[in-house]
């Protein structure tokens, strides 16, 4: 099985999200993950989707989403041209004496501890999915309370693939 990023900027209208998992629903294509956001300019979605299958299923996909009414450019976010990144939300039992430890296994890793109680934390970690899951097995000493994961959002590097749309 192989893995795909597909950039989706699609007009912004209601049910939009919903024709394009839709889509996948009806063909009984697999998702990963799926997250959407307005662009700079609110006219527009962009639509990021991780999907998996062979290499056939794949390419289907790809011609499958293009035809869709509200989509006005679908991208393949290669792997080497692009940045990904996932944001995580963690809540984190801790008692005062791992609480320390907990702390500094965050600050190795650049995450922010956004929520102190007397028995837990919620850590705020952002980047790539390894160093989420490298991040997650190193919490396998504490208890996860509560865990939620954004899915990827990615962008291609450099300016040459930009998509300007005309009214």
């Amino acid at each position: 099985m192989n893995r795909k990023v597909f950039q989706l900027l699609v007009e912004n209208s209601s049910g939009v999200l919903s024709r394009v998992s839709g889509l996948f629903s009806r063909r009984g294509y697999n998702i990963e993950s799926i997250t959407a956001g307005v662009t700079a300019d609110p006219k527009f979605t962009l639509i990021t989707i991780v999907a998996f299958g062979d290499d056939e299923i794949l390419e289907q996909i790809e011609k499958q989403v293009a035809k869709l009414v509200d989509v006005r450019n679908v991208k393949v976010l290669e792997p080497h041209d692009s940045v990904y990144r996932e944001l995580c939300l963690i809540k984190v039992q801790v008692s005062e004496q791992s609480r320390e430890g907990l702390i500094a296994i965050s600050n190795i890793f650049r995450a922010s501890i956004i929520d102190v109680a007397a028995e837990s934390m919620i850590i705020e970690l952002t980047g790539n999915q390894s160093k989420i899951e490298a991040f997650l097995g190193l919490l396998s000493g504490y208890t996860i309370l509560e865990l939620a994961r954004t899915g990827i959002t990615g962008l291609s590097r450099g300016s040459s693939d930009v998509v300007w749309l005309e009214e």
